[in-house]
């Protein structure tokens, strides 16, 4: 029988523990959690995304402020922005929402977040670190976050032995998720789209995650039966007859469904995972600056 992971109630056990943890350093420290949200344009996906952080943000108990900034700003006044919450003591995260209008360049911006707020994990400082294996100290990007852990909350911590295949290797996501595998003794291979007879190699794999943002290109005979599958991928298919369009994810869910040991849903697996695992972020960064010990998750 396959286990259908549950994103969403993972999701909400690592909120209640953020609340918990942030409830705790403010009565021990006074210090509450801040998290600071940019937004540059009106794109509506973004700000759905933006409100999305800031309700959950207000759950944890944080303090959250949203910066809306006009489409025209200029990379100055973002960078100038960016640096003033740098130095605001009441903000321990910085979030600047992506993308951005295309006279602004993103990485400059990412680059100019203090790593040490950086809860995105996209700061060279953490990429690095994640990179040679400095988890303690480092802020991992939130989507392979949530993914590493409920492949931690289905195979446990330690997957020495296991064959991993990351299909994808984006700096955001496939990249980040190999590293982590790593670090918790997987057998790793990226793969991508100029991967000879992906197919087979996926096969191979008692762990496949999928964040190549093509949906459903992974068949179910594509999976090794009784692996466990992390399909990263968030797409919408055009409405049908009924006028409604569909979420679907990288992975052809209905046919791997029935060779995978594990599989994640879309909607309901990894996506709940990312905002979670940016206010887990949030939380450990408050209690770094307070000179508490941060809660692992």
């Amino acid at each position: 029988m396959t286990m259908v992971i549950d994103g969403k109630a993972v999701a909400a056990d690592v909120v209640t523990k953020v609340r918990i943890a942030a409830e705790k350093l403010i009565a021990e420290t006074g210090v509450v959690p801040g998290i600071a949200v940019v937004i540059v344009g009106h794109d509506p996906a973004s700000q759905v995304y933006v409100a999305s952080k800031g309700k959950k943000a207000k759950e944890c108990g944080f303090h959250s402020v949203e910066h809306a900034l006009s489409a025209d700003t200029s990379e100055a006044d973002l960078v100038a922005l960016v640096q003033k919450l740098n130095a605001d003591p009441k903000i321990h995260g910085i979030l600047v929402q992506l993308p951005l209008p295309g006279h602004i360049d993103a990485g400059k911006i990412i680059q100019t977040i203090s790593a040490d707020k950086d809860v995105d994990g996209f700061h060279f400082t953490n990429v690095g670190k994640l990179g040679t294996g400095e988890l303690d100290t480092a802020f991992v990007p939130c989507t392979p976050a949530g993914s590493m852990l409920l492949i931690e909350r289905t195979l446990g911590r330690d997957l020495s032995g296991l064959n991993a295949v990351v299909v994808g290797r984006s700096n955001i996501v496939g990249k980040p998720m190999a590293n982590l595998l790593l670090n918790a003794n997987a057998t790793v291979t990226i793969a991508h789209s100029r991967t000879k007879d992906l197919p087979a190699l996926c096969r191979s794999a008692d762990i496949l995650v999928a964040a190549v943002g093509r949906p459903e290109m992974i068949k179910g005979d594509w999976v090794k039966p009784g692996a466990t599958v992390i399909d990263v991928g968030i797409n919408r298919l055009d409405a049908g007859a009924n006028g409604k369009s569909k979420l679907v994810g990288d992975v052809d869910y209905d046919s791997a469904v029935e060779q995978a040991g594990a599989i994640t849903p879309v909607p309901g697996g990894v996506g709940p995972m990312t905002i979670a695992l940016l206010m887990a972020n949030t939380v450990v960064s408050a209690c770094r600056a307070a000179g508490q010990s941060a809660p692992r998750f």
